[in-house]
């Protein structure tokens, strides 16, 4: 090789790393999105305000799956037989158009990014049934889908040019406020017959046609397999304008789930997704704090293998290359309740997350302290307190729904219902299972003095303060004494199951008085609610008063 080649293969390095690092230098995405509960009406909160996320340091906004523009094109460049003028079906696409774009004008006077998640694919259902492909939309490699897709792109962003991108799921398809379209996705876990072609098509329209970003997110379909991952990362090169979202944890938002071990892998931009009011976790309605554990990881997450990535700071430490941003859901998920009256703790840990997000290089600690001080102007001794209060609600919930060793099925309570726990086997695990659950009791009564012991800023700010923590006490006592009842009643022990029985109704009644107590605090949870809970708590303990 000659002196000049030498050179020019210098200067050729010297660039690729300069556009390395210009990426990694790039100010990170924060992103918030309200997830309203599908087939309800939207959340009232103040996170729907571009101009509050604003203020949070939040720059960009994603709006929900049913103000996605997705089901307020006409597809008229298409075909203008496929939502006729004066149709049913096109009077409601044009209103949802008319209220996205009231929602755009909003987030485009506070400068804000502007995303809309879309599950694909997704079509009007006149389209499918005129073109007759009812059995082959759902699948990318059709020639036909691939045309449609791209023409769907081509109007989302034509018809709603301040759309800066889209945020894409294939995972799962909600219909539920999408009276007049339909969804599916062929093989949405496999790489290359659905995952691959699908981002090859999308990045082609979007990336790289429109210079427009595109947030494909692997919830669903690649976030628990890290070989299929790796065979879409390899696949796809890397793009500017590409980022890959994944879920802090593996699987759904529940704790002792694993940290994802995606996360850090691979050659895409990441963009990390937490849900700020965790729909397993009471919605915000007692005191849960996830952002330390998200940032600093887990106390559940500390046995993991030293190889492993366990927290978003050590993947930011690790591969900032990789690092795009955070992206918090304030509020939603799930369906129901429980219905907050007051945000504080969804407030808590979506602003912590937007800050720690944008200013990597400070603790979480800072980070808190700042919300503590700017946020709820505490002072002197009560900041200390109001930190260990937030530190002893991840502790307390942990191990009053599972256990730090993962011990039950995290999907044994959620939304505003209970189900019959589901514990694992073993003499061992069960025990420890039950000692956490006291450990939890004392962790919440603990919370409930402190949050009693703190000079708050107002009457009201006490009120919540002090109504949530005893909400989550006497919340958590009645997943205690089901607990104890399912253990007795697997012992065969007829005198103890009695003996839970009882402390259940009185739990049970001492939780119903809460909102005669506390004016703010949310919907309760109730013994009747049977939906996506396979075997409904309260059932299950009328059946054993009889025995």
């Amino acid at each position: 090789m000659n002196k000049l080649n030498v050179i020019l293969v210098f200067f050729c390095v010297l660039g690729i790393k300069a556009i390395g690092q210009n990426q990694t230098n790039a100010a990170p995405l924060i992103l918030d999105m309200v997830h309203h509960n599908p087939g309800e009406a939207p959340y009232e909160s103040k996170y729907n305000n571009p101009a509050i996320i604003k203020e949070m340091g939040y720059n960009g906004k994603v709006y929900f799956l049913f103000e996605s523009p997705a089901l307020a094109i006409n597809w008229e460049s298409v075909d203008a037989d496929i939502l006729p003028k004066g149709s049913d079906d096109r009077k409601w696409v044009d209103e949802k158009a008319k209220q996205i774009k009231q929602m755009h004008a909003a987030c485009k006077e506070q400068n804000t990014a502007i995303y809309a998640m879309s599950d694909l694919v997704l079509f009007p259902k006149r389209l499918i049934e005129k073109y007759g492909i009812q059995e082959s939309f759902g699948n990318p490699n059709d020639t036909l889908t691939e045309k449609l897709v791209r023409a769907q792109i081509n109007e989302m962003f034509d018809q709603f040019p301040d759309l800066d991108g889209l945020v894409v799921r294939i995972g799962e398809t909600y219909l539920h406020d999408a009276p007049y379209h339909l969804g599916a996705i062929d093989e949405k876990m496999n790489p290359e017959k659905t995952i691959i072609p699908l981002i090859k098509i999308l990045k082609e329209e979007i990336c790289e046609k429109r210079d427009k970003q595109l947030i494909f997110r692997t919830w669903g379909a690649f976030d628990r397999n890290l070989k299929a991952y790796m065979k879409v990362s390899n696949a796809i090169e890397p793009h500017e304008n590409l980022i890959i979202s994944i879920k802090h944890c593996e699987g759904d938002f529940h704790r002792s789930n694993e940290f994802s071990k995606v996360i850090g892998q691979g050659r895409h931009r990441q963009i990390i997704e937490v849900q700020s009011a965790r729909e397993y976790e009471g919605k915000g309605a007692y005191p849960n704090y996830i952002a330390n554990g998200v940032i600093e990881g887990f106390e559940e997450h500390a046995r993991m293998p030293e190889e492993r990535i366990n927290s978003i700071k050590e993947f930011v430490e690790t591969t900032p290359e990789l690092y795009a941003g955070v992206w918090t859901w304030s509020r939603g998920g799930g369906w129901d309740g429980p219905y907050v009256k007051d945000e504080l703790w969804c407030d808590l840990n979506s602003w912590v997350m937007a800050q720690w997000g944008q200013n990597t290089d400070k603790s979480e600690a800072f980070i808190f302290n700042r919300y503590a001080t700017e946020r709820l102007n505490l002072k002197g001794d009560d900041i200390a307190k109001f930190r260990k209060l937030c530190l002893l609600s991840a502790e307390a919930v942990v191990r009053g729904r599972n256990s730090t060793y993962r011990d039950m099925n995290p999907w044994w309570t959620r939304d505003q219902g209970i189900a019959w726990p589901m514990v694992v086997k073993g003499d061992l695990e069960q025990d420890r299972n039950l000692v956490q659950k006291d450990e939890s009791i004392a962790k919440w009564k603990e919370i409930v003095k402190l949050a009693k012991s703190i000079d708050w800023q107002n009457d009201d700010t006490k009120n919540h303060a002090i109504g949530s923590a005893d909400y989550g006490l006497r919340l958590y006592k009645i997943y205690r004494t089901l607990v104890y009842m399912k253990h007795a009643e697997g012992k065969g022990d007829t005198k103890k199951v009695k003996k839970w029985i009882k402390a259940y109704d009185k739990a049970w009644k001492d939780y119903n008085k809460l909102a005669k107590k506390y004016s703010s605090i949310a919907t309760l949870y109730t013994q009747e609610y049977k939906r996506h809970i396979a075997n409904n708590a309260h059932l299950k303990v009328n059946k054993l008063r009889s025995n």
